[in-house]
């Protein structure tokens, strides 16, 4: 069929549920190649399979007819659940089935304990990068000499700045408190950090706490983390039902500082209009005596109907709030955007079922903050036909949320104008950091981007032990972007090398014409890196922005509305839809989309539109830590210098990313995430073992994805 991608970039393992690349249980004890614990998590009860088949459409199974014979040798040499037992302790096996980055020593620093902290210059990585084999355990006779108590005291952690500060006041208007009740009783609590890290916990792969501007010398332990919103303390006292389940030697001083508050009648609704309301000033398009416009932030959760909201989910949301909108003057609000997913319900056509609806699949404190749509509403608000789709590999409705969760974010851009960037947010987010300081900084560090090479830049994983500061990664990704330019010495298959200003110098059958704006003022040769600097991103982004040209990446061929007679457009694309969109941006998707029919699959739309129209779209390098000690060079060749098609991490070659704190199917965030709250995570930790040995978990402020289970066993 016309239009189709070859076989080989069609994957039958991306058919599956996120079980397709399981990840491993990870080794212990002091062999880091314990192959008789390198089993697949389906075998835990809390990661069961389900039966792939059943979710299939008659598409996918085609598909996975023809190229399960193709690479069923591949397959069979590189088996993802056996690993052979291990003959050596010191020494792994040299077997086919384990990957080249299951063969790099594990990283155990992550498990050591709030006893073990120590101040930042005492502190010691325990990655050396591959270079040794790194010191992985607090031993026993060591363990005896520490501290029954943490030798640090936690602190109030407080990354705003001085609102009632003459500097900041010089620039700006007045920031008024936000309180959680209509009385002005009870104000919105801070959260407490321990000023250290524990003793050789790992530095991240690839990105970076300094370039963001993020504090790094710092870690947080669930009492200070979460205790503000709940945690530790009885539902009797406003707390939720997470009490004597966790080792908490010290937690009594965060308490002592902290106090407890009751969240019984928190409307988060009513908190987040009173405190906008209360600083309207700040964000009004006319500012008086010349004072800086602070721009406003919808933070939208896409949840759905029959989701299930634990109490760990609890406390990340009120901390989302509290930390994002009524401790920062109003500058975020938080939306709950509720997919309701019997079409049948007339939820359009009684207020009364509406309000039931969403009653019956929300908790009660965020009521005020949900609003509901349905794909039959998106029918109506982008009416077919859709015509001409490359390759519905998803074998969907264009109108359903797997191919299109862009459209209610689109729609709910229009119904909210006020909002100069939506922020798309996934429920299976977790942050043991701070929310607003994460999401300041990365909007600072994106705004002082310079257009040139930006988007060359964003393509790749900027791993500092290999490539130094970030300058030297610009300069270096020019040099590269230079050579290849005078070596195709012509338009490269997906776009001109570099990409500068709009790119619709392509064959097409008719696109909205781009934003005078993003025409460059220059050319690339003439810019100094000043271009872009100071302007705001219209698309930022968690993981790099590739081509999916250059990979098998299985929905690469996924764009509707475009001349099938004409070659595919040129896109770009980024895994994970979580992102920050401007109000700029969801403007022309939406007008792409209803106007000239137009679309992609969600993770390709924002940055492809961004692409075509010449708008700014920057991936944010922010830390992201392995389980492993990768050698940072094969890291560079793996992630950045894939030889083939299907070696790209974003496709075949993504279960180089399982052992990652963010990836859509990685397996250590989640791993990662439930050690950290003190659960048992395949045989290790919980409750006896942080008792018993260097406490409870301390880590830097990371984004882990995905989260899918939070409700493990804690002994």
């Amino acid at each position: 069929m016309k239009g189709l991608p070859r076989l080989r970039d069609l994957n039958p393992l991306r058919t599956f549920d996120n079980g397709r690349f399981p990840y491993q249980r990870l080794p212990n004890n002091a062999s880091p190649f314990d192959s008789q614990r390198y089993q697949s998590q389906a075998a835990t009860k809390r990661e069961r399979w389900r039966n792939p088949l059943a979710r299939l459409s008659f598409t996918k199974l085609i598909a996975l007819a023809i190229t399960s014979i193709i690479i069923l040798a591949f397959l069979g040499g590189r088996g993802y659940h056996q690993v052979r037992k291990q003959k050596s302790e010191d020494k792994p096996v040299d077997s086919p089935s384990l990957f080249y980055w299951q063969y790099y020593w594990r990283l155990d620093g992550y498990y050591n304990g709030v006893r073990t902290l120590v101040s930042p210059a005492q502190y010691e990585p325990e990655n050396r990068f591959n270079r040794s084999i790194p010191p992985t355990h607090i031993g026993n006779q060591k363990m005896a000499k520490l501290s029954p108590e943490p030798p640090l005291d936690p602190v109030r952690y407080d990354p705003y700045p001085d609102w009632k500060s003459a500097e900041y006041l010089k620039d700006h208007e007045q920031v008024h408190p936000c309180y959680l009740d209509a009385e002005k009783k009870v104000l919105p609590p801070d959260i407490y950090a321990y000023p250290g890290v524990p003793q050789n916990m790992a530095q991240p792969l690839y990105g970076s706490y300094e370039e963001l501007g993020i504090e790094e010398d710092v870690c947080f332990e669930r009492f200070g983390r979460l205790g503000p919103y709940g945690y530790g303390y009885n539902e009797s006292e406003g707390g939720v039902d997470i009490v004597n389940r966790s080792e908490s030697v010290g937690s009594e001083k965060v308490f002592r500082q902290l106090g407890y508050t009751d969240y019984t009648s928190v409307d988060w609704g009513s908190a987040q209009k009173r405190c906008y309301d209360k600083n309207k000033a700040r964000f009004d398009v006319q500012q008086s005596g010349r004072k800086k416009r602070v721009e406003r932030h919808a933070y939208v959760m896409r949840t759905w109907t029959g989701y299930e909201y634990n109490e760990y989910q609890m406390l990340s949301l009120r901390a989302m709030i509290t930390e994002l909108s009524l401790k920062s003057g109003g500058e975020y609000d938080v939306h709950f955007l509720v997919h309701v997913k019997n079409n049948s319900i007339p939820i359009w056509a009684s207020p009364r079922i509406y309000q039931e609806t969403l009653q019956n699949n929300v908790p009660r404190e965020f009521w005020n903050i949900s609003t509901l749509w349905s794909e039959q509403q998106m029918e109506t608000y982008y009416p077919d036909p859709f015509p001409d789709n490359f390759a519905n590999m998803a074998g969907s409705s264009i109108h359903g949320v797997y191919r299109s969760a862009h459209f209610p974010l689109q729609w709910f851009s229009q119904q909210h104008p006020d909002y100069d960037f939506i922020w798309n947010w996934e429920m299976d987010m977790r942050n043991t950091g701070h929310y607003w300081e994460f999401h300041s900084r990365v909007s600072d560090w994106a705004q002082h981007q310079p257009r040139k090479g930006l988007w060359e830049r964003s393509a790749r994983f900027w791993i500092p032990q290999h490539h130094g500061s970030y300058a030297n990664f610009t300069h270096m990704v020019e040099r590269e972007t230079r050579d290849r330019d005078i070596a195709a010495n012509d338009l490269a298959r997906n776009g001109p090398i570099p990409l500068w200003g709009p790119y619709q110098d392509f064959p097409h059958s008719g696109m909205l014409a781009p934003p005078n704006e993003t025409i460059p003022p220059t050319s690339y040769e003439a810019d100094n890196y000043t271009w872009g600097v100071g302007e705001h991103a219209d698309l930022i982004v968690f993981n790099p922005l590739f081509d999916p040209a250059g990979t098998n990446w299985v929905f690469s061929w996924d764009v509707t509305g475009y001349n099938r007679s004409l070659p595919i457009p040129p896109r770009r694309a980024a895994i994970i839809t979580v992102a920050r969109l401007s109000k700029r941006l969801l403007g022309i998707m939406h007008e792409e989309t209803w106007r000239m029919r137009h679309s992609m699959f969600p993770e390709m739309w924002p940055a492809a539109v961004s692409m075509h129209h010449g708008l700014k779209a920057v991936y944010a390098p922010h830390p992201v830590y392995f389980d492993r000690d990768w050698e940072v060079g094969h890291a560079d060749e793996v992630f950045n210098y894939p030889g083939e098609v299907w070696e790209s991490p974003f496709g075949w070659g993504e279960h180089n990313l399982l052992g990652s704190s963010f990836y859509y199917n990685s397996g250590f965030s989640g791993a990662l995430w439930r050690r950290w709250l003190g659960q048992r995570e395949n045989g290790e930790g919980g409750r006896r073992e942080e008792e018993g040995g260097s406490g409870r978990m301390c880590l830097r402020g990371t984004l882990h994805h995905p989260v899918k289970s939070e409700n493990g066993p804690e002994d």
